[in-house]
């Protein structure tokens, strides 16, 4: 074996792993982030409620929280049977 065989291995495996890790990683970061820092919360929606001139209740604002949680889980696109 020369060593152009031996560096077309390494390369060869080395680059899917590195590739892998990198998806790996960044994805658990973004998941990280949107745990921390969800794309709504509640102080979103009291503001929402309050400049359409509303003062919600706490279960309103719970039940907003839900709904939405609930509409990120379930796929808009599904088939129907």
């Amino acid at each position: 074996m020369s060593a152009g065989d031996i560096a077309a291995i390494v390369l060869g495996v080395s680059i899917p792993i590195i590739i892998f890790l990198t998806f790996y990683i960044t994805r658990k970061l973004i998941e990280k982030q949107l745990k921390q820092n969800p794309p709504i919360s509640e102080a979103q929606i009291r503001a929402m409620f309050a400049s359409m001139g509303r003062k919600p209740s706490e279960a309103q604002i719970r039940n907003t929280m839900n709904s939405m949680k609930n509409a990120k889980k379930s796929n808009p696109y599904k088939k129907r049977k």
